[in-house]
């Protein structure tokens, strides 16, 4: 079993940044694809940022692409989301997710909620206009 706990979301204005971590216990964590996703209330969950175990290679959500930057440390078991030039439709929580792990075939590159098996709690991410 994997855990995952995200934090930093919070209340931001528009046009400000933000950063999220995701923090993982119980596996370490270079054996992982990690993602990052999105739900607002009444919505489907969607597509933020993905990340291959090794950090090679990224896959980002339309909506994000050229604001938004994935990235992890290894050695900390962390992944991060850096926000940037946040708009009001980026509100929504925010899921960290990671993929069944190194013995399993890698499916980051479709970054999409499927592929994924292990899933955090969220964390509120609130843009005000």
């Amino acid at each position: 079993q994997v855990q995952l706990v995200e934090s930093g979301g919070g209340l931001v204005q528009s046009g400000g940044s933000l950063r999220l971590s995701c923090k993982a216990s119980g596996s370490t964590l270079d054996d992982h694809d990690m993602g990052w996703f999105r739900q607002a209330p009444g919505k489907e969950r969607e597509r933020v940022a993905c990340i291959g175990s090794s950090g090679v290679g990224t896959v980002f959500g339309d909506p994000v692409k050229g604001r938004f930057t994935i990235s992890r440390d290894n050695a900390k078991n962390t992944v991060y989301l850096e926000m940037n030039s946040l708009k009001p439709e980026d509100t929504g929580v925010y899921y960290c997710a990671a993929d069944k792990g190194r013995a399993y075939s890698s499916y980051f590159h479709i970054c999409k909620p499927e592929v994924f098996e292990y899933w955090g709690q969220g964390t509120q991410v609130t843009v005000s206009s």
